[in-house]
């Protein structure tokens, strides 16, 4: 063999390194790619386009780059022995198979895909030109390979032709927001967090409770409704007779204003501007009923149990609060608000709910036993408890402050004296 021959071989065993190196690169950039951005750039970007349609058929890609780089390689260790056997003899073997493994290790696996893991994007560009040109070089050999291989794969019990599941179920593209760090303000991940929670709650979840809605009774005196009417912080009223059960309609008290200044509202017109009532069931999921909302042109529902009797009333806005928060100061809730104490406790209307004392104060008790704080401490003991009565919810010790009407008015809570949950 003369030095021609020789350098010629060096030439091609260093050209083999490289397919070796761009096959492997190649594997790795194409599987490291991120779907979603590759589908957002696919609809400008005529390389990504082609990245996209080569990933299409993954199986096919695969064995296209598997086949180029086994070539790559048996060729590279063949040349590399046939020169190691020139120079060093029947030793040349053990010399070869030693030096290609560590130079095909480093050079064309190890530092190719290091490189593509950290660049997949400009790889997989790069590369899909002379894929593309290899898969249809490669076609006959693939198919051959991958019917083969598909066939094994049958006979070991195993579906062959199932489109890989590109989508996010909902838990996973929860932990997506969750590690979007600033790409995404925290405060609009919590409302994306907030829609995803909509499927798992019901209305009976979020509803103002029957014994606090605010209506007017028609059978009462009819100076006494008009006063009601006329000084009402709400924009609409239920309008029963004798029980709330026996309603009539709903009031938008604008309607009523409207008539009341022009002298026309009396009992015997107040019926005639009354809306029909809007019942849901009280397990109806958020999300569907803000869809029904939507759909029925409303904005407020009486929640009703499965007898037919009325739990509460629910109303868009409260979708909308569980989502974004509290956005709006409703005049007729200033009482029930949250105080906070010197000693880092909180006294808490008994009549609140649960959710909104663990969104305010970053708490985690149980939103199922009850939906209100007086019901919770009610449901926990499984009695009426007297006034300083002490109990510990999820390591939260409660004091009762006030009871009156077999009902908790007031609590104290500690949640600064143990460690809580942080977002």
């Amino acid at each position: 063999m003369n030095d021609i021959d020789v350098i010629s071989m060096l030439g091609a065993l260093a050209l083999l390194v490289i397919c070796s190196a761009f096959f492997s690169a190649s594997e790795t950039g194409m599987m490291r790619l991120n779907r979603y951005r590759l589908s957002h750039m696919a609809q400008t970007n005529r390389h990504a386009k082609r990245v996209a349609k080569l990933l299409e058929r993954t199986d096919k890609l695969l064995s296209a780059i598997l086949i180029g780089n086994t070539f790559a390689n048996i060729l590279a260790s063949s040349v590399a022995t046939v020169l190691m056997v020139h120079f060093f003899g029947d030793l040349g073997v053990v010399y070869a198979s030693f030096g290609v493994t560590v130079v095909l290790l480093v050079f064309g696996e190890v530092m190719p895909k290091t490189i593509a893991a950290q660049h997949p994007e400009k790889v997989a560009f790069f590369a899909s030109f002379i894929l593309k040109l290899l898969l249809w070089l490669f076609y006959p050999v693939v198919v051959i390979i991958n019917g083969l291989v598909n066939g094994l794969l049958f006979l070991f019990g195993q579906k062959t032709h199932i489109k890989p599941q590109d989508s996010l179920s909902r838990e996973e593209l929860r932990t997506v927001l969750n590690e979007a760090g600033q790409i995404i303000p925290k405060r609009h991940r919590h409302m994306l967090t907030n829609i995803l929670d909509l499927e798992y709650m019901t209305v009976n979840d979020i509803m103002v409770p029957r014994a606090e809605i605010i209506g007017i009774d028609f059978s009462e005196d009819w100076d006494k409704v008009l006063s009601q009417i006329s000084n009402s912080q709400h924009s609409f009223l239920p309008v029963y007779e004798n029980d709330f059960d026996n309603l009539k309609g709903i009031l938008h008290v604008r309607n009523a204003i409207r008539l009341l200044t022009s002298g026309k509202l009396n009992a015997e017109t107040l019926p005639s501007i009354l809306d029909e009532p809007y019942f849901v069931p009280e397990e109806t999921p958020l999300h569907k009923q803000m869809l029904y909302f939507q759909k029925n042109r409303t904005r407020r529902a009486l929640v009703v149990n499965e007898y037919g009797d009325i739990q509460g009333i629910v109303t868009l806005e409260d979708i909308l609060e569980e989502i974004v928060g509290e956005f709006t100061t409703d005049m007729a809730t200033l009482h029930k608000e949250i105080y906070p104490q010197d000693d880092g406790s909180y006294i808490i209307d008994g009549s609140l709910n649960i959710r909104t004392i663990n969104r305010e104060l970053q708490l985690t008790l149980p939103e199922r036993m009850a939906k209100t704080l007086s019901g919770l401490i009610i449901e926990y003991l499984e009695m009426i408890p007297e006034p300083g009565t002490c109990i510990k919810i999820e390591d939260y010790p409660i004091e009762v402050l006030q009871v009156s009407e077999q009902v908790v008015r007031s609590a104290r809570i500690f949640p600064k004296l143990l460690p809580k949950n942080s977002d």
